[in-house]
C-alpha cells in the first residue's frame, strides 16, 4: 500500500519575514534547487503548510513566505538515533580505508545531536581528528522514513519513504579503524 503525501517535495526553513519561526513547505518552484539558489542571493518562495513538522505536514495554507535560512528536514528533537549503513557496496570506497565490503551490513548509529542544518551552517571538525589530523567528511544519500517501519519486504519499502537528502558524514578515522564499533568515531555533534 503506497504512502500519499501531500507534497513533491517539502523544505523546513526560515522565513524572512520572521526570522523568530520555523515553517515547512513546499517551493514553489519545481525545478529549483533551493540550497544553490539561496546561496547564489536568489530569492526563494515556498508555499507554506500548517504542520509544525515534515513528519505532520498538515496541508497547504495558501501563504507564500520567502526563505531567509534552509534548515534540516527534521528537527533534532523528532529523531531518536540516525542509523546508518557503513561499507554497503560501496567498492571505491572500502578500497581508500583498506576494507573489504562485509557479507552482513555494518551499521553504526549517530545520536540526534549529530544532525546539523545545511549551509550556511558551520561544520566543525571534532579536535579529537584534528590533532590526529584524521578527519575525514563524506556526502550521503539520507533518507528520511515517514513512519515507523519493522520486518518490511522488499517490495514494500519505499512505501515508508517520507524523501530523500543530503548528509555529511564526518569521522576520526584514526578512532574509527581502532574499534569494532563506529559510533564513537561518527557520532560527533
Amino acid at each position: 500500500m503506497a504512502t500519499s503525501f501531500p507534497f513533491t517535495r517539502l523544505v523546513r526553513f526560515i522565513p524572512k519575514s520572521d526570522p523568530t519561526c520555523v515553517h515547512i513547505g513546499q517551493p514553489v518552484q519545481d525545478d529549483v534547487d533551493v540550497g544553490t539558489a539561496l546561496r547564489d542571493g536568489h530569492e526563494d518562495l515556498v508555499k507554506v503548510f500548517s504542520g509544525s513538522s515534515i513528519l505532520s505536514p498538515g496541508k497547504s495554507t495558501g501563504l507564500i513566505e520567502a526563505i531567509v535560512r534552509v534548515l534540516s528536514p527534521v528537527a533534532e528533537g523528532e529523531i531518536g538515533t540516525i542509523r546508518c549503513i557503513g561499507l554497503n557496496k560501496y567498492k571505491q570506497h572500502a578500497a581508500e580505508v583498506k576494507m573489504s565490503i562485509p557479507s552482513i551490513p555494518t551499521v553504526f548509529l549517530k545520536p540526534s545531536n549529530a544532525l546539523g542544518d545545511p549551509w550556511p551552517s558551520r561544520c566543525t571538525l571534532r579536535r579529537i581528528t584534528q590533532i590526529e589530523d584524521c578527519g575525514d567528511y563524506e556526502a550521503e544519500l539520507a533518507i528520511v522514513l515517514g513512519r515507523s517501519a519493522k520486518n518490511v519486504s522488499e517490495s514494500d519499502a519505499l512505501d515508508y519513504v517520507l524523501g530523500y537528502t543530503a548528509a555529511n558524514d564526518i569521522s576520526s578515522r584514526i578512532s574509527q579503524m581502532a574499534r569494532s564499533q563506529w559510533c564513537f568515531s561518527k557520532g560527533f555533534d
